[in-house]
Order: structure tokens, then C-alpha cells, then sequence
């Protein structure tokens, strides 16, 4: 049996609590995942292709899909952004909705020798780098050979002097320099080559922080899974009850908006009484009323009035109610015109087929709706009954503490005028947070409580290696006695 040996046992201990305290974990960095949730992107494509399209040559046009709108002369509104940001890499991913559909050299047969479609923008930004895509239908020139692509890398976003880390909501970019990339351009029919300048890309979008989360842990120390609640369900057959909250989104129509602030008309809007403005759309919020799950029938009053003013138009919709029953929906409103007021016009009609909450909400998007004759009666016959007016956007919180959708679109002007362009800093790095924002604090206390946690550690493992050279020395000193 060997013989006990305190010293050396001693000097084994210390140094297994030095290589313990060297071969430390990183400290665990600590972010907050965050959700984009409803924002826009103003984008003209190409200025010159446009002007081209609807020129004496092309002799064409473009119409707006899925919800887009125009702003000011040149900028189409995508909206509706969804994704994800996270605040301490820069990664950033927002997906947008809309489209534009631009046709022109109409042929002999009806159709056009340019047709092309972008819709379904998405803004990516990684490690620097942010690429544009979409989704893009385009017919080649000369073969007339459609082709359908799926979320092409579209467009490079120069990124340069621009920090992504540490935004805070909104998170925005304004006037970000884009360039056709090589599958752009095969996209893009043959147009213009790579590398075409392309007009610059703004966007804001609203971010919501999530739960806490621990970032590249030792491999030691796994990360504690986080406790998941159990989401509230509303089941089917529950019987009629009150709604918690309530909002439908509605632009009227677009071709209707851009007459009231276009040349003839000259007009505007104002919105009173609680309504909000999401440039493609109008938000009446505070809906209340009851819901019958069984039956799947909703009826709900909203707050809110928006008024159209302009040369022979002065025409406001307020108190507006939504009524589903049977997989239809109605959009009713207090129409006032030249002083006289119609009560509960039932102005559109709406499908609604998948009315079942989920997770206690019950979200209707963008649903196709159809102008009835009252209605088309209090546009004062400006369009036919039967008219596609713009989607209904209808949500209901059927359960307490439930959250709404975002506003889409938030954030822009009542009368829907150009995107005032912040100039660029001249020098150093442009950052998409706000200066002297909270979060850029908290990354300061982490940072500073990362460098002490260091310090304590590095001092720790001098005290024990000054520790264990003593230990050692006194062994060395008693290898002449016996233990």
C-alpha cells in the first residue's frame, strides 16, 4: 500500500481547481429573441422601368395586388411584415406582403409582350449582407417564355456603415443603395443586366421582444428548457359569449384613396375617434360584441371614423360593424354625405368560411369583399354593386389576455405622401437602433458584467496557481524526510 502523502495530495487538489477554473465556460450571453410583427416596405423597383411601362412605347400600366399601395409618385407599399430580429448578431428577416403587376406592348390577341410579376418581398440581412427577395413572374422578350420563380435573390442591399445590432422597435432603414443580382435579371426578363443600379430599398417594421434565451452554453452545461404554457383553447360548440378585443383593417379601395388625393379630387383624409391609419389600409379598433362558437356567427361594433374631403366629395364611414353568419361576412358603416347620415349601410360583403379561433383568436386575413348595392349607392355610384372593393382583415380575441395582430403598415402619414428620407451619417457606422435606447444599455451592463465575471475568474486561478507553485516548493524542500 503506498504511503499517505498530504503535500502531493494537496498540490493534485490545487491543481485540479486551477485546470477547473482554466477550462471555464464562456460566460453565457443572454438576448431577447424578437418577432417582427407588422411594419412596411416602400420600394419602386426601378423608376425608369416604370416610366418605361407606362410610357408612349410600352403604352402599359401596373396594378397593385394582394393589399399593396402606391405612395407618392414612384414607391409601391408592401406591408404586413412578419420575421424575426435578433438585436445582438444583426440577423435580421422580414417578409412582406403585396405585389405589383406591370403589362405592356399589348399584342393583337389581348395579351402583352411584357408581363411581370413581383410579389411576397422579403428583406434577409446576415453577417452584413442583406439580399431582397421575391417572388417573380416574368415573360421573356422575344420567346414570350413564362417563367415562375419562387423568393429570387432579387436585389443586394449595400450595407456598408450601417450596424444592425442593438435596434429597438421600430427597427428602420431609409434609403438603402440596391443592385440587381445575376438571378435578378434572369428574372427579371432579360431587362437590364447584374449589377443595374435599382431604386433604393426603405423599410420600419415594428419588433416585439420575446422570452430570454441562453446563447452557446458550455457543452457541460446544457440549457434549462424553458417551461411551456399550454395555450388556452377555445372549443368548438362553447356557446355564444363576449368578445375580449376585436379590430378590422379595411382600406376601402385603392384606386379609391388615390382619386381622393390625386389631381382631380386634391383631397385628403382624417381619421377621429380612434381610428388608425396603416397607409394601405385603415384600422377601426375596440371591437366589442358577442361570438357563438357553435354556430360560428360574430357580431361586433368598432370605434372609429375616417372622412374624405376634396373638390365635390366630402364623405365620412364611422361606426362600423362586422357580421358573420353561415361563412359570410358583412362590413357595415355610418355613411354621412352633403350633411345627410344613413345608419348601418351594409357597404361590402366578405367570404369567411374558416371562422375557428385558434389559441383563443380568430384571425380573418385579407379576405376578398364585394361592394353591395347600398354601398355602391353612398359611393354615390362611383362604382357598380358587385365591384371588388379591398380585403377585410378581421381579428377577434375570443379569450382573456389574448393579443391583437400589429397594425400593418404603422407609422405612416393620414394622406399617404412620400417617405420622408433620412440623410445618410457621413461617417462611421449608421445603426438601426435608437440612440440612447434602453437595449443599448442593457448591452453595456451585460458587456461590463462579462469583463467582471473575467476578472474575478482570472484572479481566482492566480491565487491557486500561486498556491500550488508554494505547495509544490514545500514538497520539493521535504523529499529528504520521510513523510
Amino acid at each position: 500500500m503506498l504511503p499517505f502523502r498530504p503535500a502531493r495530495a494537496l498540490v493534485a487538489a490545487l491543481l485540479a481547481a486551477l485546470f477547473g477554473a482554466l477550462a471555464l465556460p464562456a460566460p453565457s450571453v443572454w438576448a431577447a429573441d424578437r418577432t417582427v410583427q407588422g411594419g412596411r416596405l416602400d420600394w419602386g423597383l426601378k423608376s425608369s422601368f416604370q416610366k418605361y411601362v407606362t410610357g408612349p412605347i410600352a403604352n402599359g400600366g401596373y396594378r397593385l395586388t394582394g393589399g399593396s399601395a402606391t405612395v407618392g409618385q414612384s414607391l409601391f407599399r408592401f406591408h404586413s411584415a412578419q420575421g424575426a430580429y435578433d438585436p445582438d448578431s444583426g440577423a435580421f428577416e422580414a417578409r412582406f406582403s403585396g405585389g405589383v403587376h406591370f403589362t405592356g406592348h399589348r399584342t393583337p390577341d389581348g395579351s402583352h409582350e411584357l408581363d411581370l410579376s413581383l410579389s411576397r418581398p422579403t428583406v434577409r440581412i446576415s453577417g452584413g449582407k442583406g439580399t431582397l427577395h421575391a417572388d417573380m413572374v416574368s415573360k421573356a422578350r422575344g420567346t414570350g417564355k413564362v417563367t415562375t420563380a419562387r423568393q429570387v435573390a432579387f436585389a443586394s442591399l449595400d450595407l456598408s456603415g450601417i450596424d444592425m445590432r442593438g435596434g429597438t422597435s421600430p427597427v428602420a432603414l431609409t434609403r438603402v443603395p440596391a443592385t440587381l443580382t445575376a438571378q435578378g435579371a434572369t428574372a427579371f426578363a432579360g431587362f437590364y443586366p447584374a449589377g443595374t443600379p435599382l431604386d433604393p430599398v426603405s423599410l420600419s417594421v415594428d419588433v416585439a421582444a420575446g422570452a430570454p434565451r441562453q446563447r452557446e452554453p458550455g457543452p457541460s452545461t446544457p440549457p434549462e428548457p424553458r417551461p411551456s404554457a399550454t395555450p388556452k383553447q377555445t372549443k368548438p360548440g362553447a356557446g355564444a359569449g363576449a368578445v375580449r378585443d376585436a379590430a378590422v383593417d379595411w382600406g376601402v379601395r385603392r384606386t379609391f384613396r388615390e382619386y381622393v388625393t390625386g389631381s382631380i379630387a386634391q383631397g385628403e383624409w382624417t381619421l377621429n375617434d380612434g381610428a388608425q391609419d396603416g397607409g394601405a389600409l385603415f384600422r377601426f379598433p375596440e371591437g366589442t360584441g358577442t361570438y357563438d362558437a357553435g354556430k360560428r356567427t360574430l357580431t361586433a361594433s368598432f370605434a372609429g371614423s375616417v372622412r374624405f374631403t376634396g373638390a365635390h366629395l366630402d364623405l365620412t364611414l364611422g361606426k362600423v360593424t362586422a357580421a358573420v353568419r353561415s361563412g359570410r361576412g358583412t362590413l357595415s358603416a355610418d355613411v354621412t354625405s352633403a350633411g345627410r347620415t344613413q345608419r348601418a349601410v351594409p357597404l361590402v360583403t366578405f367570404r369567411a368560411d374558416d371562422f375557428t379561433p385558434e389559441n383563443g383568436l380568430i384571425a380573418l386575413t385579407e379576405a376578398p369583399a364585394t361592394l353591395t348595392g347600398p354601398g355602391a349607392r353612398a359611393f354615390g355610384s362611383m362604382y357598380r354593386a358587385g365591384t371588388a372593393m379591398d380585403p377585410v382583415s378581421l381579428a377577434v380575441a375570443v379569450d382573456e389576455g389574448v393579443r391583437l395582430p400589429a397594425l400593418p403598415d404603422l407609422g405612416s402619414d393620414s394622406s399617404a405622401g412620400p417617405v420622408t428620407a433620412a440623410p445618410s451619417a457621413p461617417a462611421g457606422q449608421r445603426s438601426a437602433a435608437t440612440a440612447g435606447s434602453p437595449g443599448a444599455a442593457e448591452r453595456a451592463d451585460s458587456a461590463d458584467g462579462s469583463s467582471r465575471t473575467w476578472v474575478f475568474a482570472a484572479a481566482g486561478a492566480a491565487l491557486l496557481a500561486a498556491a500550488a507553485a508554494a505547495a509544490l516548493l514545500v514538497v520539493r524542500r521535504r523529499r529528504t524526510t520521510p513523510n
